[in-house]
């Protein structure tokens, strides 16, 4: 049951010659998510093996180049790959008429369809629900509308211990009674309590995307003790200044919401293409002077999110 985040691309507005625009897939079940598309996503998308066909749903932060120019050659890749199945989009308003204008303009036609979710850029909403996860937006503060991502998983349910299925020939009909928390009632015999013949379930994983922000503790609230966050840290400690006139975030910034949010693990990514590679672990070090638990980011970095059991009361 996997979770599970690859990171496509890890550059900020300009790609390097090893960090592609921003781009991530998030694998819940098998099902594929795919967070931003900067150019050069199709390329990263065959590095890593995912298959095109899986992607059904696209989250779209904000409408700078760096975030959205691939998408527009993967929309047409998906066309001449004879796609049918519907596509999902969820973006600000205007993306909309850019994809109208490409398609009228240059494709006239596509095999299968968009359907286009608008988000609002001032408040947190679910954008999208199934039997397995709910994915929310909520405002960031950048220089135009931006949103962050919040993919949580379903609760579980409970687990039945194996032996009493076998020992008391449980059918299917009380084995679910018995993981909605029914205790179980065997025809000869004492009543069993829920909490004998069953196990904790799994807790929900989850995994918070923030990206492009300035430095804005509004979001803590959204992405409280969520298992991964992602957060950009676009500068160093020396480059603060032009953070905060650009309203991107510095990798101390990201650690510092990552401690006050109380989540588990932090990813840094975003990274200015002014910083060299081996000039990059000091925005790690600038970060993990405030959150401990913080990594890089790198093109082609697969995180799983791992279940572990909740405990009982």
């Amino acid at each position: 049951m996997r979770f599970e985040l690859t990171i496509l691309g890890s550059s900020s507005a300009l790609p390097t010659s090893q960090r592609n625009l921003t781009a991530h897939v998030l694998n819940v079940y098998e099902r594929f998510f795919l967070i931003d598309c900067g150019e050069g996503t199709q390329i990263q998308l065959r590095r890593n093996k995912i298959k095109f066909g899986r992607i059904n749903h696209i989250f779209i932060s904000h409408l700078h180049g760096d975030h959205i120019y691939g998408l527009f050659g993967l929309l047409s890749s998906f066309n001449l790959l004879d796609r049918t199945e519907d596509l999902h989009i969820y973006a600000h308003e205007p993306l909309k008429k850019g994809i109208r204008y490409m398609i009228r303009n240059y494709e006239g036609r596509f095999n299968y369809s968009i359907r286009f979710h608008p988000l609002d850029p001032h408040q947190q909403h679910k954008i999208y629900e199934d039997l397995r996860l709910s994915v929310y937006a909520f405002p960031l503060r950048h220089s135009i509308p931006s949103s962050g991502f919040l993919f949580v998983e379903k609760p579980r349910e409970l687990n039945i211990r194996k032996g009493y299925v076998k020992k008391y020939n449980i059918s299917v009909r009380q084995i679910q009674q018995i993981k909605n928390g029914a205790d179980f009632v065997p025809e000869n015999g004492p009543v069993i309590p829920n909490e004998q013949i069953t196990e904790p379930p799994y807790r929900q994983r989850s995994y918070a995307f923030c990206t492009d922000t300035a430095y804005d503790e509004s979001v803590i609230p959204y992405i409280r003790q969520a298992d991964l966050l992602y957060h950009e840290a676009t500068f160093a400690d020396e480059h603060q200044d032009q953070a905060e006139a650009t309203l991107h975030a510095t990798a101390r910034q990201a650690g510092k919401i990552a401690q006050k949010a109380g989540v588990k693990q932090l990813i840094i990514g975003h990274f200015s293409a002014r910083y060299k590679e081996e000039q990059i672990n000091r925005l790690l070090e600038e970060a993990r002077e405030e959150f401990a638990s913080t990594q890089l980011a790198y093109d082609g970095l697969v995180h799983p999110i791992y279940p572990y059991r909740v405990g009982r009361d």
